[in-house]
């Protein structure tokens, strides 16, 4: 009996805080080194997946700067001695006010310095993989999407979600700057491309695109 060959990426999903953020855990597969993309609480829940997926941790990756999506990430890389990559400089703003966001939401958080802040065009490794920046603001300034183009999986923060898109009513959101970061940042990665959302379920850009009511073709043709 034939056996299909392991992907080069594997990716569990733990959703995080009372926000139910999406934290991804991605991981190469030849090296068993992986990132935690987003990784905004709960520390205890994500080192158990951790553990559990036998990953050795490498690195943390940020798709933007709110605390349900960044807020342990300093206190994780300070105690694992990871480095923290992303987003992009322009949600520093957001970053610096993590203690007092965390506060009001109830979830721990600590501002940081990333140790590379990333731009559109860059590339991240995580073991052998290498994923795409995409630098896509609307919801945040300096939202980054990670795309895998061999593995046709996007991390997409809270640019896209199944059935719906970001909010831009946050300081510095811009609902055109999302609309166009969707159609021309996300669509050419291809219809067959699956995307991690910070929040619900996975989705397929193609059904994006045929159903959704913010940014599907129709809607935004005018149809």
């Amino acid at each position: 009996m034939s056996t299909a060959p392991t992907p080069p990426l594997r990716a569990a999903i733990i959703p995080v805080t009372p926000l139910q953020q999406n934290c991804s855990l991605i991981w190469c597969t030849e090296t068993m080194l992986g990132a935690l993309v987003d990784p905004g609480g709960d520390l205890p829940k994500l080192k158990a997946a951790i553990a559990q997926h036998g990953v050795r941790l490498e690195k943390i990756l940020l798709t933007h700067g709110h605390i349900d999506h960044c807020g342990s990430a300093g206190i994780l890389a300070a105690e694992l001695g990871l480095k923290i990559e992303g987003p992009h400089i322009d949600d520093l703003f957001w970053i610096d006010r993590l203690a007092e966001d965390g506060a009001k939401y109830g979830v721990p958080g600590q501002p940081f310095v990333s140790d590379r802040w990333l731009v559109d065009g860059d590339m991240v490794t995580v073991g052998k993989l290498t994923l795409n920046v995409r630098h896509c603001p609307g919801h945040t300034p300096g939202h980054v999407v990670f795309h895998h183009p061999e593995s046709k999986l996007a991390i997409v923060g809270d640019v896209l979600f199944q059935g719906s898109i970001g909010r831009t009513d946050f300081p510095r959101g811009n609902h055109q700057d999302l609309l166009d970061a969707i159609t021309q940042r996300l669509w050419p990665m291809g219809g067959d491309t699956a995307f991690i959302p910070g929040h619900g379920a996975m989705s397929t850009f193609a059904h994006e695109r045929a159903s959704n009511p913010y940014v599907g073709d129709l809607v935004l043709a005018g149809g």
